[in-house]
């Protein structure tokens, strides 16, 4: 456990995460130190004496800036005894007006994140950046004009930052605002559809999935509720230009031939697909793919398909929860080859765990042997709703080796495969406060996965778990409208969710 002792929260959230991309698997507690100086207390447990954490931040704001000193405990109490006592191992001041946060915020974040790599003696890659999307920087950067060397020189140099992040996230804003170049925001927009159904759950999962084998009955009824949503949909949008279209989940193709026919078939009657530049189905889990399956996508003139191994490991596989095998991947991917897809991502995973670098190797050279057209390559996330999560202690000391070495790795042999990253993403809970990113062959990238982060353009978004995303260009602001994550919920409250909608559009 850390304690966090502050006077304000003005900078609450921004300190949270750099304290938690430090220690990752450490709850974090507001606490409170006691006038005597002698302990600590809980301050939603009315006063409650804690026991000794890992260490207490201390952060004080005042009229001169704000002081942050870490205290570790150097004495237990035991029966009829004071509190613990704390001695002070670090602290630093920021001189700042931390009220001007537009002034001075990347200044307090680099005090907080210098004191913690004191404390620790590490340093993150990505420095103090901690948000979903650090390309967004280097984006504003270059739209001001802002030379590549000035670029890099500010996120080496103030954010922290190795060279080889502020390298491709500068490349990755580049790519961007090619690939978006004479999009109409206004006037275009995304279509996203979930499925979510799967063989099986895997154990760091955290999506609205469900197992194919219990809700097979189910699949018939959630596709008659999806229909009367795409029927809405379709019409709310008739007056606007559909883009790209992109099915996930889940796993789409867990579901059989004949339903995905009839999924296809009832999104091409009720969209207009002439202005469609892209349509991605994740196909996924190469144990839900089959020749009649593939026929399906090939005859509604699917381009792009996702057969994701995450690892080229069984063992590994097993582990996690995924129920195909190393050659099923492999003979999935010949099979679409030989069907004529000739635009195919795959999906890996670093940080998996028992899997140290020479693993995330020998991945990568069975991918390089693939030629796919697209990698994205994941930093493995422990999120709350994962099973992974529950059993975190138990996986821990099988997580091998360096993810940030991994993803190194992955980026060499991208390159030698000719890919060139294309977006890039982190999640929360991710070890090193690392990213996600996509790799993908010149003229092969997924505009979907630009304009889903991008926040630029309406996400209309249908099934069970999906978020439709409406941004107000005028107003620069963006509304959300969510429909349930349950299966049997989506179904029976359908008419609920086309209200929703309907309040938005």
């Amino acid at each position: 456990m850390i304690y966090i002792d502050q006077n304000r929260t003005d900078y609450n959230n921004d300190f949270r995460s750099m304290l938690q991309a430090f220690f990752i698997s450490e709850k974090l507690i507001a606490a409170q130190v006691l006038e005597d100086g002698l302990g600590l207390v809980d301050k939603k447990r009315d006063g409650e004496i804690l026991p000794p954490p890992r260490f207490a931040m201390i952060i004080r704001y005042s009229d001169e800036g704000i002081s942050f000193r870490i205290l570790e405990p150097v004495s237990a109490p035991s029966a009829g005894q004071a509190p613990v006592t704390y001695e002070e191992c670090e602290s630093s001041f920021v001189a700042c007006d931390y009220r001007d946060k537009q002034t001075w915020k990347h200044e307090i974040h680099s005090g907080i994140y210098e004191i913690l790599s004191v404390y620790t003696g590490r340093t993150l890659p990505w420095g103090f950046l901690t948000g979903v999307r650090p390309t967004k920087l280097a984006t504003e950067f270059l739209e001001q004009g802002t030379t590549k060397e000035e670029i890099h020189s500010y996120f080496v140099d103030t954010c922290h930052t190795t060279c080889q992040k502020a390298d491709i996230c500068i490349e990755v804003a580049q790519e961007e605002q090619r690939l978006l170049d004479g999009i109409d925001f206004q006037k275009e927009y995304c279509l996203y559809v979930g499925i979510p159904f799967c063989p099986t759950r895997c154990l760091y999962c955290s999506f609205a999935s469900y197992p194919i084998a219990s809700y097979q009955s189910r699949v018939d009824a959630y596709l008659d509720a999806l229909e009367q949503e795409i029927t809405y949909a379709a019409g709310a949008y008739r007056d606007r230009r559909l883009i790209s279209v992109y099915i996930g989940g889940g796993t789409p193709t867990s579901i059989s031939a004949a339903q995905l026919n009839r999924l296809l078939d009832m999104l091409m009657s009720a969209f207009d697909m002439s202005h469609v530049r892209e349509f991605t189905v994740e196909a996924g889990r190469p144990d839900s793919i089959t020749a009649e399956k593939l026929q399906v996508l090939k005859r509604h003139g699917i381009s792009r398909i996702s057969i994701n191994p995450q690892t080229m490991h069984d063992e590994t596989l097993k582990l996690i929860g995924r129920a195909h095998t190393v050659q099923q991947t492999l003979d999935t991917f010949a099979l679409a080859r030989d069907m004529g897809f000739d635009n195919i991502n795959t999906d890996m995973i670093v940080g998996l765990p028992g899997e140290a670098l020479s693993h995330v190797e020998e991945t990568l050279a069975a991918l390089f042997r693939l030629q796919p057209e697209s990698l994205t390559v994941h930093s493995l996330a422990i999120k709350r709703a994962a099973n992974l999560n529950a059993q975190l202690e138990q996986y821990q000391h099988v997580i091998k080796g360096s993810t940030n070495e991994m993803l190194l790795s992955a980026d060499a042999c991208a390159r030698r495969m000719d890919m060139h990253p294309y977006y890039l993403y982190r999640q929360k809970n991710i070890p090193g406060n690392l990213e996600n990113i996509g790799y993908a062959l010149r003229g092969r990238e997924c505009l979907y996965n630009i304009l889903i982060m991008e926040e630029k353009m309406d996400i209309l978004a249908l099934g069970a778990g999906a978020s439709t995303k409406r941004v107000f260009h005028q107003e620069n602001r963006i509304e959300r409208v969510e429909n349930v994550k349950c299966v049997d919920d989506y179904i029976g409250r359908i008419d609920e969710m086309l209200e929703r909608k309907r309040a938005l559009l």
